[in-house]
């Protein structure tokens, strides 16, 4: 018994370690899926190619698709695209590292 309980604790840290958390600046109101974000600081963490938006309150969730870029970014930035009168997250790039995290609606 006391075998599998800890194997259960260490599955789970696994996956919990695996989860990426990211902060993010939106410089601007943003839509991703069907949030609607204000400017502000939030943390985005990666879990299962799903995205949990928060910053105090959780917002929602997003798929999302983790890439590598063939060049460091210098700083985290984001990438908006106007569609329809309202800025759409599509990516967010990852300062001091490679990753790129892609947005799909």
């Amino acid at each position: 018994m006391t075998k599998r309980l800890l194997l259960v604790f260490a599955i789970v840290g696994l996956a919990v370690a695996s989860a990426k958390t990211y902060t993010v600046i939106l410089p601007q109101a943003a839509v991703l899926g069907d949030m609607q974000l204000a400017p502000g600081t939030y943390s985005v963490e990666v879990v299962d190619m799903k995205a949990l938006i928060h910053n105090g309150k959780m917002h929602g969730e997003a798929p999302v698709k983790v890439e590598t870029a063939d060049n460091k970014y210098s700083t985290t930035t984001v990438r908006l695209n106007n569609e329809e009168g309202k800025m759409h997250l599509q990516e967010i790039h990852i300062g001091g590292s490679k990753t790129k995290l892609v947005f799909e609606e």
